[in-house]
């Protein structure tokens, strides 16, 4: 029998091809396992980020005390975990949950507060002062009322009564005390930490600064004023003075916080921002503060009334004609007897898209487009200061956009008002 010799090129030829089939499946077996992998990873970054998301909706709807972390039981391996941490920046309640699965890391950070029913929304809260309500010109209130047990009448300034057909639009419900905002509220308001700045900012050399809300507060201070001008600050950033801080309309400002005594807010200013003062805040005119901003006033000595305070040392919030804020404005005081001036005041064609707060006067002469709790309001005209009547003021909780998150109340349900950056 004779055998076929095979040549040494074909023997090469099949080991070859054998190799590289050899080496095809061990790739694809290896790809296999990448994938599987793969697909392992990304479920646990997938279920890391959900996992972020349950600790901020934690805090919507579990009471999370004050500057304290808390870890949130995930009844599941020990290698997961979510830590809850509740703080504030300005009157913002913020909220920060720290997700991790092994060596995956998630953080998120929002600003939370309370929300609002979709239906029968509240226009008005006015504390019972056995005043009633008395409304005079083009006034209009529209949505649910809480009124005096006096109600509210008609009234007659200067030769001009109440022109409306209705005196209040909506729903009408009796009214009691004032309600209060929650008590950890004005902590934010005591005097700044300092220590807790991991940095200060030069302003007369940095002119643009941005800091991420995952990073350390960085601040601005000085002892005088501080004039914000031909500036732009974005995010984790403090402005504080001891005197007054000035913000001219050429200055960018987002999300930042600004306390002082004193602080003005020129002009044509547009920005997005929180002013937290404890004598005056002044905005004037044509200004936008976008959604959410804020301002909050809280008195460090009781209003001593008329007869002894003068118009430079009067404690007030007063919003300029033409002024746009988005947000909330909160004036909270001491009164004594004689206080007959207005401690909030919204000027003429002013708007607001949110919410008014003030435990003592407020003369409304513009638009609030959301809801007012006041204890008393005032009109000044003609010469004559008439308690408790709103003269040309507007009061429309129903064109309040559903997604608004504004001031929290002791029994108020949460919801995120904006997520951070």
């Amino acid at each position: 029998m004779k055998f076929k010799k095979i040549k040494a090129g074909a023997l090469q030829s099949t080991l070859f091809i054998s190799v590289v089939i050899a080496i095809l499946l061990s790739a694809f077996i290896l790809l296999i396992q990448l994938h599987k992998r793969f697909d392992i990873q990304t479920k646990f970054i997938q279920e890391t980020v959900e996992n972020a998301n349950d600790g901020i909706n934690y805090a919507l709807f579990y009471s999370v005390n004050l500057k304290d972390s808390i870890s949130v039981n995930l009844n599941d391996e020990d290698y997961k975990s979510l830590k809850v941490y509740k703080d504030y920046w300005g009157v913002f309640e913020k909220v920060t949950s720290v997700s991790k699965i092994k060596t995956n890391r998630i953080v998120k950070v929002a600003f939370i507060g309370g929300i609002q029913p979709k239906d029968n929304r509240l226009a008005l809260y006015l504390e019972d002062q056995n005043k009633p309500l008395v409304l005079v010109g083009h006034t209009k209130i529209a949505g649910v009322t809480y009124l005096p047990q006096q109600g509210v009448k008609p009234g007659n300034i200067a030769g001009h009564s109440y022109y409306g057909t209705d005196l209040i639009y909506g729903q009408k419900r009796t009214s009691n005390l004032l309600p209060k905002l929650v008590s950890d509220f004005y902590n934010t308001l005591s005097s700044p930490n300092l220590e807790n700045s991991s940095e200060f900012i030069d302003i007369s050399r940095d002119r643009i600064v941005s800091n991420s809300f995952l990073k350390s507060v960085k601040t601005i201070y000085s002892t005088n004023d501080i004039y914000l001008s031909q500036i732009k600050l974005t995010g984790h950033i403090r402005v504080i003075s001891k005197t007054k801080i000035v913000i001219e309309a050429s200055s960018q400002l987002k999300d930042v916080v600004l306390l002082a005594p004193e602080i003005e807010i020129k002009n044509n200013v547009n920005g997005i921002f929180q002013s937290i003062a404890t004598n005056k805040i002044t905005v004037g005119e044509n200004c936008t503060l976008n959604y959410p901003s804020a301002l909050m006033l809280k008195t460090k000595k009781p209003i001593q009334g008329s007869e002894t305070e003068n118009e430079n040392s009067l404690s007030e919030i007063r919003i300029g004609e033409g002024t746009i804020i988005k947000g909330m404005v909160v004036y909270y005081g001491e009164a004594t007897k004689n206080n007959h001036k207005a401690q909030l005041v919204i000027e003429e064609n002013a708007f607001i898209q949110g919410e008014a707060y003030c435990n003592l006067n407020l003369e409304l002469k513009g638009t609030v487009q959301g809801s007012i709790f006041a204890s008393n309001f005032i009109a000044n005209q003609a010469g004559s200061i008439y308690q408790n009547h709103i003269y040309n003021g507007n009061i429309i909780s129903d064109d309040l956009p559903i997604q608004y998150v504004g001031l929290t109340f002791k029994d108020s349900k949460k919801g995120v008002m904006k997520w951070l950056y």
